[in-house]
């Protein structure tokens, strides 16, 4: 093993502030796994971070990357069950406080300290990712490295639908945002026994046509205003929030109706610039759904193993890390859903 790799790193906060450089195989510590890189999605934080453009604190210079699946290539001294060569995912959060009352929960992605690969410590677009041994979970045997590489989005569309969402077989579910998130969230809110339609603008139409075929959604652009309408005239039961702008609130909060939920998973910076009363008079619940847990993740592999979440539709194509930048521009240009970066072949 070398004792560099390449690795797409993020260096400044200015907008194209990322790179591919060499950067050190990382050390592991006494319970850590070091993970043998297969594939690593590409995901809209990735995009955010490259333009710029985000919301969250980042730890610059750090290795992007977060949503990744590979082999046990090292372990740490006093890590116990697992073996070189075992096929795995990681969870996120890279860094969290132990002893916090939140972790204590469980609820470790609320927790506040918590630090995520990609951006608080070096991610997955490399070859060899350093991870804490409690952050993995094993792929089970028949669910391919590329497909497990895809989990992590998964579990934050999972818990934003089933552990965040008040949805009931019959409801009527809008989705806004044809994004990874979006679909998947159209995905398993269609499991929970939703009536669902994904909603996006015109300039999705590559993404809303991946939803519409791939998956058979109900699929709308232009706002979808013109779905109030429909049934008693009131709104929809559920809106789900996957767009990564803040004005879609507001048309969230037009198209629910009285004593509808809202949750909104979709990030967005922007101040609001609009009124938030209608919150208050429809009688609203507004709910946000951020990551994912331990228990969460151990469900989707196991719908992802039974293939009734799929993911394949939504992979654009794989690149090598020496094209990433054509990843990220297919994905920011709305030309495919998500994009996947392969480190290195042959490993699955």
């Amino acid at each position: 093993m070398s004792d560099t790799q390449p690795a797409v790193v993020n260096f400044a906060p200015e907008s194209g502030s990322v790179k591919l450089q060499p950067v050190p195989v990382p050390a592991i510590e006494r319970l850590d796994v070091l993970v043998e890189v297969a594939y690593v999605g590409v995901c809209g934080s990735d995009l955010h971070q490259w333009r710029g453009s985000q919301s969250w604190p980042v730890n610059y210079p750090v290795i992007l990357g977060h949503e990744f699946s590979g082999r046990v290539a090292a372990v740490g001294a006093d890590v116990r069950g697992f073996d070189v060569g075992d096929r795995v995912v990681s969870e996120t959060a890279a860094v969290i406080d132990l002893d916090s009352p939140m972790t204590r929960r469980g609820l470790y992605n609320l927790e506040p300290a918590r630090k995520g690969f990609g951006y608080g410590v070096n991610g997955a677009m490399t070859r060899f990712v350093r991870v804490p041994r409690r952050c993995l979970h094993r792929v089970p045997r028949d669910l391919p490295l590329k497909s497990a590489a895809l989990t992590e989005p998964c579990c934050v569309a999972y818990n934003a639908v089933v552990n965040n969402t008040r949805v009931h077989p019959g409801d009527r579910v809008v989705v806004l945002g044809p994004g990874p998130i979006g679909i998947l969230c159209a995905a398993i809110a269609r499991l929970q026994g939703a009536e669902v339609t994904l909603v996006g603008l015109k300039t999705d139409a590559a993404r809303l046509e991946t939803a519409k075929h791939a998956y058979g959604f109900r699929t709308m652009d232009g706002g979808g205003r013109s779905l109030k309408a429909e049934g008693d005239g009131l709104g929809v039961d559920v809106v789900i929030d996957a767009a990564g702008v803040s004005a879609s609130l507001q048309l969230a909060l037009e198209l629910v109706r009285p004593a509808g939920w809202i949750t909104k998973v979709g990030w967005g910076p922007q101040p609001l610039g609009f009124s938030l009363d209608p919150l208050v008079q429809k009688n609203i619940t507004l709910q946000g759904s951020f990551s994912h847990h331990w228990a969460v993740w151990e469900r989707v592999l196991q719908l992802l193993a039974a293939r009734r979440l799929a993911v394949d539709p939504l992979i654009g194509g794989v690149w090598d890390l020496f094209h990433w930048d054509e990843a990220f521009a297919a994905m920011h240009e709305g030309r495919i859903v998500k994009g996947v970066l392969q480190p290195q072949p042959g490993i699955d």
